[in-house]
């Protein structure tokens, strides 16, 4: 192997398919395309495809019902706090979904590359970076109803498990028409449909 051969730094970007070249350790918010994360989330599986369905229950779909549980617990949620809900799982249209119990297993390093990648995206869309604390609270506590609801009602877990693990949801509203598994072309359909339509203002 030759000195030069050694070198050359291992490829640590993704071609999308606008044609787009992400750098997963340096991303460039010029380098986000919308079209690109909705094709993407809807193709990632939430659970490692580990639920009921005859489709998988994607992220993208995960990040519509993020969405509209935050605007149950706070009707009067802002339009860049929208759409931070839906975009706060965006990364994963590059890296995936990996469940929490591996995440641990990993520690910062993903964590790392997760959170740059974010922030690459929050600045291509015109949001702040690092959202308020009152934001990430809400965004937490939804995700984390999202995730309880998802667990009992698509991948298996009792309820008494999921509440151990994922706390009790806040409020009583039923999400069932969020939670039914769609097609991918849907899924994605209705991903960017939602997001042009909180980013016009509408």
């Amino acid at each position: 192997m030759t000195a030069r051969t050694k070198s050359v730094p291992p490829r640590a970007w993704q071609r999308m398919l606008s044609g787009r070249r992400l750098d997963l350790l340096d991303p460039s918010p010029l380098d986000v395309e919308i079209e690109d994360i909705a094709h993407g989330l809807a193709r990632v599986a939430r659970w490692n495809g580990q639920t009921r369905g005859d489709h998988i229950f994607s992220v993208a779909q995960h990040s519509l019902l993020v969405e509209k549980i935050a605007e149950a617990i706070e009707p009067s949620l802002s339009r860049e706090d929208r759409l931070f809900m839906l975009l706060h799982d965006a990364p994963e249209y590059v890296i995936g979904d990996m469940i929490s119990p591996f995440k641990a297993a990993i520690g910062d390093a993903y964590k790392e590359v997760e959170n740059r990648i974010l922030n690459a995206i929050l600045l291509r869309f015109a949001l702040p970076p690092t959202p308020a604390p009152e934001t990430l609270l809400l965004c937490k506590k939804s995700d984390r109803g999202a995730a309880f609801l998802e667990a009992t009602k698509l991948a298996g877990f009792t309820e008494r498990e999921a509440k151990r693990i994922f706390g009790a949801p806040a409020g009583s509203q039923d999400f069932a028409q969020e939670l039914s598994p769609l097609p991918i072309e849907e899924a994605q359909r209705r991903y960017l449909e939602r997001f042009r339509r909180l980013e016009s203002g509408r």
